[in-house]
C-alpha cells in the first residue's frame, strides 16, 4: 500500500520499506504475529501492536532482524484516512506474480492514490507519476472508470489539458465536483497549476486535522513507555 506498490506501477524506482495494510480480525493478527516472528521484527517506535490501536488508524513499525531482511523496515495499518474499507479494497486489488509464482497483491491504482493524499510533500509527485504512469499504459482504452480516474487525480496540468481535450463530455459532467477542469478545458496552465497547488494544500490540511487525535494518543503511548520503563528499572535495580 506504499513506496512498493508504486516501484510495481513504475512510478518510483525504490522504497526503503514496506507498508501493509491488513484485515482485522483475530486470525489474520495471529498469522501476522506468526510471520513478523518469522523475519525477527521488532517494534521500533509507539504503538504497541494492539489490534484497538490500528482499528483507530495507528501505523504499528518494526525493524527485521532476521537474514536475507535484516534491516528491513515494515508499517503495518489496518485504516487509511480517505479510503474505503479493506474488504472493499480486496476486491479491488492488483495482484502480481513474482518469478517463483507467489502473488503479490497492491492496492488498486485509484486506491493507492487516494492513500497518498497524506500532509507529506513527498507523497504528491508519486500521485502525480501513477496517474501519469496508468494513462500512457491504458490511454488506448479508455473506459469510463479511467476517464473519470484520470480527470479527477491528474495533477499535471499539462496532462489536464490534454485529458480535457480528448475527452469532453466527460470533462462537462465532472466540472462541478472538480472546478479547476475549467481552466484545463481553456488551456489555462498558470492558473491551473496555482490551482492544483490550492487542492494539494486543501487535502494537505484535511490530513493535518485526522492525524491531530492520533498524535496525541501517540504521545500518550509514548509517556506511558517511559513510565513503565522507569518503573522496571526501579524494580530491578537498574539506574
Amino acid at each position: 500500500m506504499g513506496g512498493q506498490a508504486c516501484v510495481f506501477y513504475g512510478a518510483a524506482q525504490f522504497s526503503r520499506d514496506v507498508d501493509f495494510l491488513v484485515l482485522a480480525d483475530d486470525s489474520n493478527f495471529a498469522g501476522l504475529t506468526s510471520a513478523l516472528n518469522d523475519l525477527g521484527a521488532v517494534r521500533i517506535a509507539v504503538p504497541r501492536f494492539d489490534p484497538a490501536l490500528l482499528s483507530r488508524g495507528h501505523a504499528v513499525h518494526f525493524r527485521c532482524r532476521a537474514p536475507d531482511v535484516e534491516g528491513l523496515r515494515i508499517d503495518v495499518m489496518t485504516k487509511l484516512r480517505g479510503v474505503d474499507l479493506f474488504e472493499l479494497l480486496w476486491q479491488r486489488r492488483t495482484t502480481l506474480s513474482d518469478e517463483t509464482g507467489r502473488d503479490v497483491h497492491l492496492l488498486s491504482v485509484p486506491d493507492l492514490v487516494a492513500a497518498k493524499k497524506t500532509q507529506r510533500e513527498k507523497d504528491w509527485p508519486m500521485i502525480d507519476a501513477l496517474v501519469q504512469a496508468n494513462y500512457h499504459e491504458m490511454k488506448g482504452e479508455p473506459t469510463p472508470e479511467r476517464i473519470a480516474f484520470w480527470l479527477n487525480e491528474a495533477r499535471s496540468a499539462e496532462l489536464l489539458v490534454e485529458l480535457t481535450g480528448r475527452f469532453n463530455s466527460e470533462t462537462a459532467r465532472l466540472r462541478g465536483s472538480r472546478p479547476l477542469l475549467a481552466h484545463a478545458t481553456m488551456g489555462e496552465l498558470e492558473i491551473l497549476r496555482e490551482a492544483l497547488d490550492a487542492e494539494k494544500r486543501a487535502e494537505q490540511e484535511k490530513d493535518r486535522i485526522y492525524w491531530k487525535p492520533l498524535k496525541r494518543e501517540l504521545e500518550a503511548c509514548r509517556q506511558a513507555e517511559l513510565g513503565n520503563r522507569a518503573a522496571n528499572e526501579i524494580s530491578g535495580g537498574g539506574p
